[in-house]
């Protein structure tokens, strides 16, 4: 295991200790039942801390995909097949338990801590310092700032936000 990584993980816990958490599920669709599909759902999965690009869990860490708001399904035209993708698993959130309002994150994957130097993750080892990208197009910076930023950000929010 990485243990400057995993040093600045548990360091992190420990200052996030009491702060607001999210949920994660996950999308699944259910059997067939008499040759009938049922719609799928999306599924409680626990909770992280969401800093950013990546998701903090008491035992691991995640790069984010989808949040979607959990709400009743209704009918509705749309405008571009995006819009209804997005109504559809806001109703799945809502099918699968989640109360209505409630973000939901989906599509999230595991991040190994001792493969930090996969291309595809958002964590890195550059020059022997543990760094994330935090968008696609950016660049690598150090973790630490990076988490000191976005937990300072989590646990004091902007006035209004």
């Amino acid at each position: 295991m990485n243990e400057p990584l995993a040093a600045l993980l548990d360091g992190a816990r420990a200052r996030l200790d009491g702060a607001h958490r999210e949920a994660l599920g996950e999308l699944v669709s259910p059997r067939r039942v008499l040759g009938l599909a049922r719609a799928p759902r999306i599924v409680p999965r626990g909770t992280a801390w969401h800093l950013g690009v990546l998701l903090l869990t008491d035992d691991a860490v995640l790069a984010t995909g989808e949040i979607v708001v959990a709400r009743e399904e209704v009918r509705r035209g749309f405008a571009a097949e995006s819009q209804r993708r997005r109504a559809e698993l806001a109703a799945a959130a809502h099918r699968g338990g989640f109360p209505e309002g409630r973000p939901v994150h989906i599509g999230w994957r595991m991040l190994s801590l001792d493969a930090v130097d996969g291309e595809s993750d958002p964590l890195r080892v550059v020059s022997g310092v543990p760094s994330v990208r935090w968008s696609a197009a950016g660049g690598h910076v150090p973790l630490a700032a990076y988490l000191d930023e976005r937990i300072e950000l989590l646990v004091h929010p902007p006035a209004g936000a």
